[in-house]
């Protein structure tokens, strides 16, 4: 038996709800998107319902604790097939061990959400600092990016407060999505992969201005590409403006 649900966070705490009150334990909880299904399994879409939805999330910070409940949303953004699966299983310990269950690191249920949200989290903090934003000739400013997990509401609210007296766009290429900031809110929308844009005549000064200062402080008989990878990952590299040939 394997649930499947819409791919939004209230979708899966949904399916988990359901799951509960059915006395069902399914094999897994997967986002509903095209797979090869089989003649030996049995699917059941599950349709999201908030109520439902909030009630689970309630009982995951009031039964097992804030901390579980984080871990199970960060693992959710994460790009795994089986994250709903891991989240089922690992929130299905907690209620029965409470707030200790993040101590049992030994268990693979806790061990591989930990593992995954660690690397969730890791990747929203390392963006902060790989974030590119390009003036437009709109006075916006917007910032592609193509995290490997779904990290832009992570990393938004760094911005809106860094960059509070300007209107932003930060873009997930990958999946189509944005942060969009007004100078009062941000909310995530989707987004085309390839938007209609004109950058700012100014903006291209400056950004050639950046790519000649990138290259002079640059210290050729110390350059260590091995390190800088492992600071500044190969796959960033494609929006940095000082990773571009001047």
């Amino acid at each position: 038996m394997i649930y499947l649900y819409d791919g939004s966070f209230e979708g899966l705490l949904t399916a988990i709800f359901e799951a509960y009150y059915r006395k069902e334990n399914p094999e897994k909880i997967l986002r509903n998107k095209a797979l090869q299904q089989t003649l030996f399994e049995e699917y059941i879409h599950i349709p999201t319902d908030e109520i439902k939805a909030d009630k689970v999330y309630d009982s995951i910070r009031s039964k097992i604790s804030h901390q579980a409940l984080q871990h199970a949303y960060y693992t959710y953004l994460s790009d795994f097939e089986d994250a709903g699966t891991w989240i089922y299983r690992y929130l299905q310990l907690g209620w029965k061990m409470g707030h200790k269950v993040d101590y049992h690191l030994a268990d693979d249920r806790v061990l591989t959400v930990h593992n995954t949200s660690r690397k969730v989290f890791g990747e929203s903090h390392l963006l902060l600092g790989l974030v590119r934003f390009k003036k437009l000739s709109s006075d916006l400013f917007y910032a592609p990016i193509e995290p490997a997990h779904n990290i832009v509401s992570l990393i938004a609210p760094h911005f809106s407060s860094r960059l509070a007296d300007q209107n932003w766009i930060i873009h997930d290429v990958k999946r189509n999505m944005a942060a969009l900031y007004n100078k009062v809110e941000w909310v995530i929308t989707e987004l085309d992969a390839n938007p209609n844009l004109t950058v700012d005549e100014e903006e291209q000064a400056y950004q050639g201005l950046w790519k000649q200062y990138f290259e002079s402080i640059a210290i050729r008989s110390r350059v260590n590409p091995d390190l800088q990878k492992r600071h500044m990952p190969r796959r960033y590299w494609k929006y940095l403006t000082e990773k571009q040939m001047l």
